[in-house]
């Protein structure tokens, strides 16, 4: 088995779905997408477009481990982690962060320590002190925040509370970042913000020691993400549809491009 960074050098599989079974978060039985393949190759920028409740969400959060799948195979960096999670695997676990919608950050901490709190639970005890603060200093001025990091969630809103979830997925140093709807009631000026960010760190930018990042989005809109993201996806009606490239997203028949894309399969 080679180790996960020639996997992501090589454009081989970062993260793999097979025939999976996306289950409902609030629901212990439901299922809410049936038969899902997805292969998240190294380098890539995926973008997944759907409707409000059509399980984008979870969806995320199955390909982050966050949710085990009710039914099918996921593999992480080439590990198999159909049986479980165990902790035994962490240290795979931990090369993909997940920017949830929102933030989802804990209102007892101030914000620089829901930043923090991967490198305090993941870093060595006895190292861990000067490195923290240096990485966090860092991640809150990449992120525009140094200011706020002494307040609490409820103190900032909703956008601010985004970027602090990216600084947080960013601490570990992951290879792959996953980010639920991140673009979701922002106006142009912060949607311009997390473009411009996102294209860096897809290329390579200092805060990730200049190493590509292999991303996928979701967004119930699909426009904002056409010159950036390489593929595309979306989910219906309990199904994930790859719909290709750009390009071939262009001329794709899937009705419901029309709708998060407007003039998509017009053939023009």
């Amino acid at each position: 088995m080679p180790e996960s960074t020639d996997i992501l050098a090589s454009g081989q599989p970062a993260v793999e779905l097979v025939d999976v079974a996306v289950p409902s978060q609030y629901e212990s039985s439901g299922v809410i997408l049936e038969g899902v393949n997805w292969q998240v190759r190294g380098g890539d920028f995926w973008a997944i477009g759907g409707l409000a409740h059509s399980g984008k969400t979870n969806l995320m959060m199955v390909a982050a481990g966050v949710l085990r799948p009710a039914r099918g195979a996921y593999r992480l960096l080439g590990k198999d982690f159909t049986g479980g999670f165990e902790r035994a695997n962490l240290a795979y676990r931990l090369k993909i962060g997940m920017v949830f919608d929102g933030g989802q950050l804990l209102q007892h901490l101030t914000l620089g320590e829901n930043v923090a709190l991967p490198l305090r639970y993941h870093v060595d005890e006895e190292a861990k002190e000067e490195p923290t603060r240096r990485r966090l200093a860092a991640l809150l001025e990449f992120t525009g925040l140094a200011d706020w990091g002494n307040l609490r969630p409820a103190s900032v809103n909703r956008t601010w509370q985004q970027r602090f979830g990216l600084a947080r997925a960013l601490a570990l140093k992951p290879q792959v970042l996953l980010l639920d709807s991140p673009l979701t009631g922002l106006d142009p000026r912060n949607a311009a913000w997390w473009l411009e960010t996102l294209a860096a760190l897809a290329s390579g930018h200092p805060i990730m020691e200049g190493r590509p990042l292999t991303l996928a989005v979701t967004g119930d809109d699909l426009r904002p993400w056409r010159k950036l993201a390489r593929q595309f996806a979306v989910v219906r009606e309990g199904a994930f549809i790859g719909v290709g490239s750009g390009s071939e997203m262009a001329l794709h028949p899937e009705p419901l491009l029309r709708e998060l894309l407007p003039g998509v399969g017009s053939g023009t």
